[in-house]
């Protein structure tokens, strides 16, 4: 049985502790992984409803019965007892866990691993487990971006001391942040770097280029059983849930860009928790240097230690996020195919040299505003969005031709010689088509769906 993990590490005294934290990630190309992480909503097949977090079909069941299975329950001590708010990997699962985010969305934060094939025999196994699981509960898990039907109110919160002090300060920052932490899911990849300078490329393409996977991937056009006038409302949400610690970064293209302009930005990125004996403590709003400072308040004469930044690296959420890795958070939640088609995404950008630098050269010219305008349209107009005289369409299609190549120099394959390549077929038809997943769904709703959502719980469980 595991625990929340301890505060922990060196005391932090200096800014330059935090920024060697960062360059502790590099790692030679030999060492470099593929970690991805994928959310998905729960809910009762006998009436769609969210899952709750207690009862017999709850979300406390469904994780101690994968307690079976090669993982190990990590316990939360609340006002009302002890609860299993997580799983970490054991044996074989060494590395990955399973998380809850706050509206009980389960995800699956996958191991470091060498291939897309390997991650991809991951996402079988995962969701293999917990359909055995779900069935003994009489519930399903669903690929969607957004929670196509019920209201906040509907939304049971998971007993996790940080989101209890997440859930009274996002309203002071803007209207959808409780959207987002109810009502989201994602599925993400995270990807290393060799050093800063390979790490301040690799940011700048993703970033540029995160717009493109937001419409490939976009699949959350239903709200409260209606079309929300979006295909990517997930995407939409981010931009009204706290300004202070989301967006495009667009100091990531300023000259001179690498760790230390990235702690200065988390520095100034307001605090939500400091988490001591235990307990969750609210220190929201008030910045990490005050901490340093020993001038916290609420917890005065604390300093913090590696833990705590490692905490605070957790609650800033750009659209790419940099920790001893990067992570591509651009991305609805979405049908299997999915889950595999993003790493393979970025994989064919990213890790193979001469893709990165065509990428790199693709997005060289691209100011902010036109950068600022993709990430404005994406999430509404999808690869219909306009650039350049052209669309999305044109430009992801030449960005997967780079990513196809780059996974075809990988060389990596499975046990019967099958490519990497082959991951990104999805979103060659979506790209080739133009109709994202949302386009589908709301075609279906229009058509054989009768203008209710409810079909979607079936078409899309896994």
């Amino acid at each position: 049985m595991s625990a929340p993990p301890q505060t922990s590490g060196e005391i932090i005294e200096r800014r330059d502790q935090l920024v060697a934290w960062f360059e502790s990630g590099s790692k030679p190309r030999s060492r470099w992984r593929i970690g991805t992480e994928h959310e998905k909503f729960g809910f009762r097949l006998s009436d769609l409803r969210p899952m709750p977090y207690d009862g017999r079909d709850g979300i406390r069941a469904l994780l101690e019965g994968l307690c079976a299975y090669d993982w190990e329950p990590v316990i939360e001590e609340s006002p009302t007892g002890p609860n299993v708010i997580a799983l970490k990997g054991k044996g074989p699962r060494t590395g990955g866990s399973i998380t809850l985010e706050p509206g009980g969305q389960f995800e699956l934060s996958g191991a470091p691993l060498r291939s897309i094939h390997e991650t991809c025999q991951e996402v079988n196994s995962h969701l293999d487990e917990v359909r055995l699981v779900c069935k003994e509960l009489g519930v399903g898990m669903m690929g969607l971006g957004f929670n196509p039907k019920w209201r906040r109110e509907d939304v049971p919160w998971m007993p996790k001391g940080r989101y209890k002090i997440m859930r009274e300060y996002m309203p002071k920052k803007g209207k959808l942040g409780l959207d987002m932490m109810l009502r989201t899911c994602t599925v993400q990849v995270n990807l290393d770097y060799a050093d800063e300078a390979d790490m301040v490329r690799k940011f700048r393409v993703s970033l540029a280029l995160q717009p493109i996977a937001t419409a490939l991937f976009a699949n959350s056009p239903f709200t409260e059983g209606k079309p929300n006038g979006f295909l990517s409302f997930r995407s939409h949400v981010w931009t009204d849930t706290d300004p202070d610690r989301c967006g495009m970064l667009p100091f990531v293209f300023e000259k001179g860009f690498g760790f230390e302009r990235y702690v200065d930005y988390l520095l100034d990125v307001p605090m939500y928790f400091v988490y001591r004996d235990g307990r969750y403590l609210d220190v929201s709003g008030q910045s990490f240097r005050s901490f340093m400072q020993g001038k916290l308040k609420g917890v005065q004469g604390e300093v913090p230690r590696i833990s705590d930044w490692t905490d605070h690296t957790t609650t800033a959420f750009p659209e790419v996020r940099l920790k001893k890795f990067l992570e591509m958070r651009g991305a609805d939640g979405g049908p299997w195919g999915s889950l595999c088609a993003l790493p393979a995404l970025w994989v064919g950008l990213l890790y193979d040299s001469d893709a990165l630098t065509q990428a790199a050269d693709l997005v060289a010219d691209w100011t902010i505003a036109e950068m600022a305008q993709m990430r404005a349209d994406a999430p509404r107009l999808g690869l219909k969005a306009p650039f350049r005289g052209k669309t999305l369409q044109h430009v992801a299609q030449q960005v997967l031709a780079i990513a196809d190549k780059g996974l075809e120099r990988r060389q990596r394959t499975d046990s019967l010689g099958g490519s990497e390549q082959g991951f990104l077929q999805p979103l060659k038809a979506i790209a080739n088509s133009g109709v994202t997943p949302a386009e589908e769904l709301l075609a279906r709703f229009h058509g054989p769906w009768g203008g209710t959502v409810d079909p979607v719980y079936a078409e899309r469980m896994y």
